[in-house]
């Protein structure tokens, strides 16, 4: 296993670093839609009949993941920090966990 931080740095060569910033965002935002409309394609196949694809999902979130990681690059951030403040945000919402009554309710500006 390796962390994000390493994941971040590994992925980060694949990058096409000749796109400005603006040009990697929007690569980034195209590509974190199209990937999960390839996610649910694969769900909508089961309705075809076809067998639910655990591995090219696997694989689809991985590509989330690189696009999430170039996002990152171009706001100066890390995968970890952006895992961090989730968490943060998640402790502070269901402070006891999972709760239905905070989550319809959810305080003002709890993004």
């Amino acid at each position: 296993m390796i962390s994000f931080d390493e994941y971040q740095r590994l992925a980060r060569r694949t990058q096409n670093m000749n796109l400005s910033p603006e040009e990697r965002e929007r690569h980034a935002l195209h590509g974190l839609a199209s990937e999960v409309g390839e996610i649910h394609a694969l769900y909508q196949k089961v309705y075809q009949g076809h067998p639910f694809d655990e591995a090219h999902l696997l694989s689809e979130l991985g590509d989330l993941l690189w696009f999430i990681g170039e996002m990152a690059d171009v706001y100066h951030t890390t995968i970890a920090e952006i895992s961090w403040r989730n968490i943060e945000k998640l402790r502070l919402r269901f402070p006891d966990g999972f709760s239905e009554e905070k989550s319809l309710h959810r305080a003002e500006g709890d993004i």
